[in-house]
């Protein structure tokens, strides 16, 4: 079991953890928005929609494994695991010459996102007492969205004046980065388990926690639309004159900063569902505004609405998922939450870059297939989840 309760809630583990995450952040997205110009450059640009989906695809079926190992043999080691493979793949990316090996490479990446964040999560969770739940989800969110600001503008920005090579070194340095922060933070699972190659062997009860079942529907519908912005905005930039691919990226991510504490006090004075229905309602009016803008104002207004409804949603959700979470299962808890976070972000991925096919005609199409998702979110919450907690 976890360690229970802290008193200092802000500590040196705390500021450590949050270090931590803003560089493994910076790492991974740094190279987002280059990637559909570097796949084309190998002659793959018929598969775009793969650049996020495969990442997710991997990423989602390696969090039943983060989350047991996370709860067996600890948070740091399933932190430092997914960190690693980010180091790994960096220097890897300039060697591949064939789409195949690009492609290959995007879903190796994918374990990256699929066993940090988990173990990050669980160890805010074991830190934090309830009553500060979401404030500090809100505050640990923000320092991985200082890092998804920061990675895609140093992304874009290298890959102007450098070789695309040395964008890609970058974003292996910062992952090792965060590695060195947290090597040698205190483990807090009481008793740690020694790794076993039998504890990759899962059983159906430890794939899913169904008392997350209803923050996960909720993060699939609403991570659509941000697997839509990953795959189709470098594109739509180009289109709308945008040098550096990574501004939009910028934008949403700084206006999310604003808000991701701000929401998480409110979500742990009004409650997690409260919270939602405004993100959700504001989600969807970001998603039909960026598929109506025709100019680069316009874009990077948009994009600061769009952070905003994503800076209340994300904290929320992982809150709401702690406070329905076992301190036993915790681990599992969050490893099926981001399952369904991967799903949506793999879906909008995969059906952004079907209904765009290349044709700019088609952006206020494939934006507003977002809207109508973030709005099923909306309508989930209003009409299962009140109703269900009413009953």
């Amino acid at each position: 079991m976890a360690v229970a309760k802290k008193k200092r809630v802000y500590g040196l583990q705390f500021g450590l953890l949050c270090l931590s995450s803003f560089l493994f952040f910076s790492s991974f997205n740094m190279i987002i928005p280059e990637l559909p110009g570097y796949l084309s450059s190998l002659g793959g640009e018929d598969y775009k929609g793969l650049i996020i989906a495969l990442f997710t695809v991997t990423a989602g079926l390696s969090r039943p494994f983060s989350g047991k190992l996370a709860d067996r043999i600890g948070r740091v080691p399933v932190m430092v695991i997914g960190s690693v493979v980010c180091v790994v793949c960096g220097f890897l990316y300039p060697l591949v010459g064939t789409v195949a090996a690009f492609l290959l490479l995007r879903f190796v990446h994918g374990f990256s996102t699929g066993f940090t964040p988990t173990g990050k999560s669980a160890y805010v969770a074991d830190l934090v007492p309830l009553e500060r739940r979401g404030e500090a989800m809100g505050l640990m969110g923000l320092s991985g969205s200082l890092g998804m600001a920061a990675g895609p503008a140093l992304g874009g920005l290298l890959a102007s004046i450098f070789p695309v090579e040395v964008m890609f070194y970058t974003s292996s340095a910062a992952a090792f980065l965060s590695v060195a922060v947290i090597w040698h933070m205190k483990e807090t699972v009481e008793e740690p388990e020694k790794f076993r190659w039998s504890m990759l062997r899962l059983s159906r009860q430890e794939v899913l926690e169904p008392r997350v079942l209803a923050p996960s529907v909720v993060m699939l519908l609403t991570y659509f639309s941000f697997g839509t912005v990953l795959t189709i905005i470098p594109d739509f930039s180009e289109h709308l004159g945008i040098e550096n691919k990574g501004l939009f990226f910028t934008s949403f991510t700084l206006s999310s900063l604003a808000i991701r504490f701000l929401a998480g006090r409110a979500s742990d004075k009004y409650g997690r569902v409260t919270v939602l229905y405004l993100s959700t309602a504001l989600l969807t009016a970001a998603m039909l505004v960026i598929g109506s803008v025709e100019t680069v104002r316009g874009l990077l207004l948009a994009g600061v609405l769009f952070g905003v409804a994503t800076g209340m949603n994300s904290p929320t959700i992982y809150a709401w998922t702690i406070d329905l979470s076992l301190p036993e299962h915790r681990g599992r808890a969050m490893a099926t939450m981001y399952i369904a976070l991967e799903i949506g972000i793999g879906l909008g991925a995969l059906g952004s870059g079907w209904l765009y096919g290349n044709q700019s005609s088609n952006f206020t199409l494939v934006f507003w297939s977002g809207a109508v998702l973030s709005m099923l979110a909306f309508l989930y919450l209003v009409l299962v989840v009140r109703r269900s907690a009413s009953a």
